[in-house]
């Protein structure tokens, strides 16, 4: 068996395939995103690395007396975490989330930096990014920074806590902000802008490199000592690895905290109006697109507003008042939830713009207002598949994550893409891209499709959702940048 490990925004999974086989065992550990003060999104290091470690021995155990090839690794993208000379956290996980460096970000836009920034590293501009951050401590924490010896991402973070040796990989490297596209090296004038020299950052693996598995990490999950721990890549390429969404004309779409769609492309792609990333798989193979702030995390929101507080969260809370929602038409009666609720990037990349329900009326229920928190994720979706379908014609759309569990996310997402859905195995999702991976490194796959066609990914979970209703949320669409023209005045006199 081999083990992907995806280590994502609220949880980790590590998920072991049979090679040949369906066999499988899984374990998750979730952790908190904490909020310290308004706009901060953050977490503790140790406590995911705690999580990691965890979670990787109860998958061990479960696979009982298999042998285990390796571990290869997802994460999610855009953290950044200052380390001691130790290796020891200095500072929380600043994650994609945390909105802290928005000054920041817009003093580059003021300077027009932006743009030279993304010709180099095709990351739009936007408090998520690494560099932004970097620029925040450098200004806004000035003695901190100056004692931080490493600045990392949450991926050099797991490898440092499995192998003791401190690596990022291409595929994350590309999420900082940080690299040079065209060279795969970190570029000087974006550290210039940083504020960080080149010693303060990782060296970049391959993502198909290994490094051992260190003692203690063996000792305290039953993995045999210097077993490969294979670099892997980011969440959202092996989202598209995964879901067989690197083919011309497929978008991979995943939605978890967050959402995103992604296309497959041989090489790295600038946008011209530089609000599409572009992110590595590998050296020769790339994912073009963008991200929503905003995915499955708004319906928790939602949930946890409307639902009888007794009931905890997740599991049949949120079926429940998915299966309420429903029962509302397409459209929700007029209600429109622009879902902001973080600071939000694609498809406006404005995180100055809050959240809004708009259109209430005495009708609306909480049907109504569960069914528009997941329109409101899905149009804004929608309008970034439209920007990728110019590139490259999109005819359909293979999509992961938990949300798919729901009847009604489906369908949703089917009709305001206008395009079928085909929804793949939600409990695998970025794990099974990363343990593909893994087979590469071990030589034991040509190339990470073969990878993913070894591990025997189940069909039994996977349905072609055909759009039903594509000319409500096409005219539902078309209203939103009128009411936004309206909003954002409004929504700047909140802000103040």
């Amino acid at each position: 068996m081999i083990i992907g490990l995806d280590v994502g925004t609220t949880a980790v999974k590590a998920v072991a395939f049979g090679i040949g086989s369906s066999r499988r065992a899984s374990a998750a550990r979730e952790y908190p995103l904490i909020q310290p003060q308004a706009g901060w999104q953050v977490q503790d290091p140790q406590r995911i690395a705690a999580a990691v470690v965890s979670a990787l021995a109860e998958c061990v155990a479960a696979c009982g007396d298999a042998q285990v090839l390796a571990v290869s690794l997802s994460t999610a993208m855009h953290g950044l975490i200052g380390l001691d000379a130790d290796g020891r956290p200095m500072t929380p996980l600043v994650t994609w989330a945390d909105g802290r460096a928005l000054a920041q970000s817009a003093g580059l836009r003021k300077q027009g930096l932006d743009s030279i920034a993304y010709r180099i590293s095709g990351v739009p501009n936007h408090p998520m990014s690494p560099l932004p951050k970097l620029i925040w401590f450098g200004q806004t924490e000035p003695e901190l920074a100056g004692r931080v010896h490493s600045w990392v991402g949450l991926k050099d973070f797991v490898l440092l806590t499995l192998t003791g040796t401190l690596a990022t990989e291409l595929s994350s490297a590309t999420g900082t902000g940080l690299l040079d596209l065209r060279s795969r090296s970190w570029s000087p004038v974006l550290l210039e802008l940083a504020g960080v020299r080149l010693d303060q950052l990782p060296p970049i693996l391959s993502p198909t490199d290994s490094l051992p598995l260190a003692d203690a990490v063996a000792a305290a999950t039953g993995l045999p000592p210097g077993l490969p721990v294979v670099a892997g890549a980011a969440d959202g390429p092996l989202g598209n690895l995964a879901t067989g969404s690197l083919a011309a004309g497929v978008v991979g779409l995943s939605i978890g905290t967050s959402g995103a769609l992604r296309l497959g492309v041989p090489e790295p792609v600038f946008d011209p109006g530089e609000k599409l990333f572009c992110f590595a798989l590998t050296a020769d193979q790339w994912v073009l697109g963008s991200a929503i702030s905003n995915g499955g995390s708004v319906l928790r929101w939602i949930g946890n507003l409307l639902a009888d507080p007794s009931v905890p969260s997740g599991g049949n809370r949120d079926a429940d008042l998915l299966a309420l929602a429903a029962s509302v038409p397409a459209g929700s009666d007029g209600l429109v939830m622009l879902p902001y609720l973080l600071a939000e990037r694609g498809p406006l990349w404005d995180p100055t713009l809050p959240g809004a329900l708009l259109g209430l009326r005495h009708r609306h229920t909480r049907a109504h207002l569960v069914r528009a928190a997941v329109e409101g994720v899905a149009l804004q979706l929608s309008v970034i598949l439209d920007g990728l379908d110019e590139l490259s014609p999109i005819t359909a759309v293979h999509a992961t994550g938990g949300v798919f569990r729901s009847p009604l996310w489906q369908q949703v997402m089917a009709d305001a893409l206008n395009r079928p859905l085909l929804v793949t195995d939600g409990e695998a999702g970025t794990a099974l891209g990363a343990a593909a991976l893994g087979l590469v490194s071990l030589g034991l796959a040509a190339d990470p499709e073969a990878g993913v066609a070894m591990l025997a990914p189940p069909t039994a979970d996977r349905a072609y959702v055909q759009p039903q209703q594509p000319e409500v949320y096409r005219q539902l669409r078309a209203s939103i940048p009128a009411l936004l023209a309206g909003y954002r005045e409004l929504a700047s006199v909140f802000e103040r």
